[in-house]
């Protein structure tokens, strides 16, 4: 190692290991996840196979395009094949119709309704038994006085126990009745008897004529199919044979009326409702299977086209029938299309993927470099992409819904909230290309979709606050789609009613783009992204922090106030990031929390904390407030783009102020080292943070300036960004010297508006003038004494 130190080579090597350690760290730092080559291309290959999933399965399109009612424009188009031509959804479903209208009901035979229903009369009668007993006994012991009460009591105890839903008249048939049978004339026929008598025969009459538990009014057959579970049998019959449970009653009401008077055909009538119920119970199932065997049945083609046979002439009109014969011939190709026609397909449709993929990939490569840079925007670009693109691919796959169901403008929209507009409108043009494809080429949707999504992202180019992106924005998405669709509905003649159904799809799809503000939220918690709404929300001044600092440096966050003033303005000018230059202007001094006083914008009047220390000690107070406001920026979970200003608002400028100070001491001037009067950097690294730097300078500077005027502010601001461009504070921002001359002249002119000199009023020169009297008199006064 001497031998080496001696030649020389010792302290070359002391100089190269840095940079050796340096090339290391660059080396490692491009391989790590976010700055690995081979992520990218992983990404990028991902997100084609998930394309390429979503493609439609095993459909051969006809190269021909074409509208309903109007002439056909290509050539004659004769079958190259035979094929057959396939009913219309219109035809299929009128068959399906009439089939439903022809298929007679099935009831099953119910074998226990008879049995169910002498079982109801038994039951009825033996609870009517003991409350006629109980009354004939009391009636008896009316006559001799003696057991009277006991007997009342009981009868009112059966009959309260009775649980026969009869009415008070019909009671009063039955106690009348059996009463007089049993003491007035014992031969008479007690009428509760004979009722039970008729009710059974009635009953019995009926079941075997047959009673259905539906309304004859609401079936429009006139047959019925009897189904007897026991024998398995079938059995079609007239619907006029039957009778249903109206029918029924009003027969049964006709009869008790010839045979007994009112009040006892009253009480028959009461009981027949009681205990009468349908002997034929209508089977859904039995039916339903019916029918569903009936449409097994019907053929799905009508007649056939024969190879050679001309479709089609040139100039033709394109009626509803022709239509249906070239999607049949459409449908037949992909039935009859070879493997290898099926494998060009979609090779065909693999090439189209890839290059408007990478069509994409190239624009964000070109300009939007710091996407491609890093593999975790990058994956959260094709991660909005692909999931669009998977469930538009679902839903085709399974046949779920109307494509426009599919929210496709969440996509470009949230690219758009967490990058920029160009982004989100290139990510809406290439998701309208690639689902027009899943969607069968269909040109419809893709001008609709590129259009609504582009006017999406135009709503959301500059967010203001959440109302305008809840209301807003999935406004704008649906009436774009309606008034496009609506359009092409013009223009085919298509009718209301594919129209309504595509409106209802629209619709739902506007709602679910409600969803892009929590997507929002937990793409940010991923992949560490600060949007607008983030910086809307850091930009309240009711924030905590930004309140605390009120409360403890008002000073300070009022200076905070004007440099977010000048910085939006100048960044608005330039065309920068104007919401971002505010916030970050709003936080960039909050360091000055931990030791206000010693920060001039704080102090009162004959109050200077620094007269207590020296220089160096002034000095490191005064950079401290960085490194205390990167402390409170972590604490408080602040997003990077926004402590980056913290960092860099000082850039690695001297502490002017004390250095000079410093150097008035002879003894400590040689020792003196300007670096430690530096703060720390880093430099300000992009235009927003540039142009905090310069506001930060000029509004300290001219909240000092004596008198200002307009050429006063004008020369202090041509001199604080000249001395900061000559100290190459900025030459890591990528600010030109034109953006700095239209920085200039908005600070120029809001520091004018600031600062412009005020109207004087009458009693203020009057003020003015008693002012100068007391000022002159006392200086006379001095001078004598």
């Amino acid at each position: 190692m001497k031998f080496l130190e001696r030649l020389g080579l010792g302290q070359k090597k002391k100089e190269l290991s840095p940079l050796l350690g340096e090339k290391k760290k660059k080396e490692q730092e491009k391989y790590s996840f976010r700055k690995n080559p081979f992520i990218t291309l992983l990404i990028f290959f991902l997100f084609i196979i998930i394309s390429v999933i979503s493609l439609p399965r095993n459909i051969i399109d006809t190269p021909y395009s074409y509208t309903i009612n109007q002439p056909w424009r290509a050539n004659d188009l004769s079958a190259s094949f035979g094929f057959a031509i396939k009913k219309t959804k219109q035809e299929l479903e009128r068959e399906r119709d009439q089939i439903r209208s022809q298929t007679t009901p099935i009831f099953r035979v119910d074998p226990n309704a008879a049995i169910g229903i002498q079982t109801r009369i038994d039951s009825i009668y033996r609870e009517i038994q003991p409350v006629l007993n109980t009354y004939n006994a009391w009636q008896e012991a009316k006559q001799s006085s003696v057991t009277s009460f006991n007997d009342s009591l009981r009868f009112a105890q059966a009959f309260n126990a009775s649980r026969i839903g009869i009415s008070q008249s019909s009671w009063d048939v039955l106690f009348e009745s059996t009463y007089r049978s049993r003491i007035q004339n014992s031969n008479e026929e007690f009428i509760g008897s004979r009722v039970k008598t008729e009710l059974e025969e009635l009953v019995l009459a009926l079941l075997d004529q047959g009673i259905i538990d539906r309304q004859k009014s609401n079936m429009d057959q006139n047959q019925v199919t009897l189904r007897n579970m026991q024998t398995s049998t079938d059995r079609p019959i007239n619907l006029a044979r039957l009778r249903d449970m109206k029918e029924a009653s009003d027969f049964a009401q006709f009869r008790f009326n010839r045979l007994f008077d009112e009040p006892t055909a009253n009480l028959a009538m009461e009981l027949y409702r009681m205990v009468i119920m349908p002997n034929y119970l209508y089977s859904e199932e039995d039916t339903q299977a019916q029918i569903q065997e009936a449409f097994a049945t019907i053929s799905e083609t009508k007649g056939a086209i024969s190879q050679g046979q001309v479709i089609i002439r040139k100039g033709d009109l394109v009626t509803e029938e022709k239509a249906n014969i070239l999607e049949s011939l459409a449908e037949a190709r992909a039935v009859n299309a070879s493997r290898a026609e099926k494998w060009i397909r979609f090779g065909g449709q693999i090439v189209v993927i890839v290059v408007i993929t990478f069509v994409f990939f190239m624009y964000i490569y070109l300009y939007r470099r710091s996407i491609t840079s890093d593999n975790a925007m990058f994956l959260l670009v094709f991660i909005t992409l692909g999931l669009i693109c998977l469930s538009a691919g679902l839903l085709n796959l399974f046949d779920l819904a109307n494509p426009y169901v599919v929210p496709v403008a969440i996509a470009p929209i949230i690219l758009t909230i967490i990058f920029d507009s160009r982004v989100g409108l290139v990510a809406g043009i290439t998701l309208a290309a690639l689902l027009g494809l899943v969607n069968g080429n269909n040109f419809q949707y893709i001008v609709a979709t590129f259009t609504a999504c582009s006017l999406g992202v135009f709503s959301v180019r500059d967010i203001k606050d959440r109302s305008q992106f809840f209301f807003t924005t999935p406004g704008i998405v649906f009436v774009t789609y309606v008034v496009v669709v609506g359009a092409f509905a013009l223009v085919s003649l298509s009718g209301w009613e594919d129209f309504l159904t595509d409106l209802m799809y629209i619709a739902i799809s506007a709602v679910f783009i409600l969803f892009t503000y929590p997507i929002i939220l937990l793409f940010e918690k991923i992949f560490g992204v600060t949007t607008d709404f983030t910086l809307l929300e850091l930009g309240d001044t009711n924030n905590q922090l930004l309140k605390e600092l009120m409360n403890k440096a008002p000073g300070t966050f009022h200076h905070s106030l004007q440099v977010a003033n000048l910085s939006e303005a100048a960044a608005a000018a330039i065309g920068a990031n104007s919401l971002l230059c505010r916030v970050g202007a709003l936080y960039h001094d909050i360091g000055k929390m931990v030791k206000p006083e010693y920060f001039v914008e704080n102090q009162t009047r004959g109050s200077n904390e620094h007269e207590k220390l020296k220089p160096q000690m002034s000095a490191m107070v005064i950079k401290s407030h960085v490194s205390e406001g990167m402390k409170m920026a972590e604490e408080h979970d602040l997003p990077k783009v926004i402590t980056d200003f913290i960092e860099t608002h000082h850039g690695t400028s001297v502490i002017r102020y004390f250095y000079e100070k410093a150097k008035e001491d002879e003894k400590l001037r040689s020792m003196l080292q300007e670096d430690q009067f530096r703060y720390e950097g880093p430099l300000p690294f992009s235009k927003e943070t540039g142009i905090v730097l310069l506001a930060d300078g000029i509004e300290a500077a001219s909240r000092a300036m004596k008198n200002p005027t307009y050429s006063k502010l004008e020369n202090l601001v041509n001199k604080m960004v000249d001395d900061r461009v000559a100290e190459g504070q900025l030459s890591h921002s990528p600010l030109t010297f034109r953006h700095l001359q239209i920085i200039k002249e908005t600070f120029l002119n809001i520091q004018v508006g600031v600062y412009h000199s005020r109207v004087e009023y009458p009693e203020d020169s009057d003020k003015k003038d008693n002012k100068a009297a007391k000022e002159s008199q006392e200086e006379t006064t001095t001078q004598s004494n």
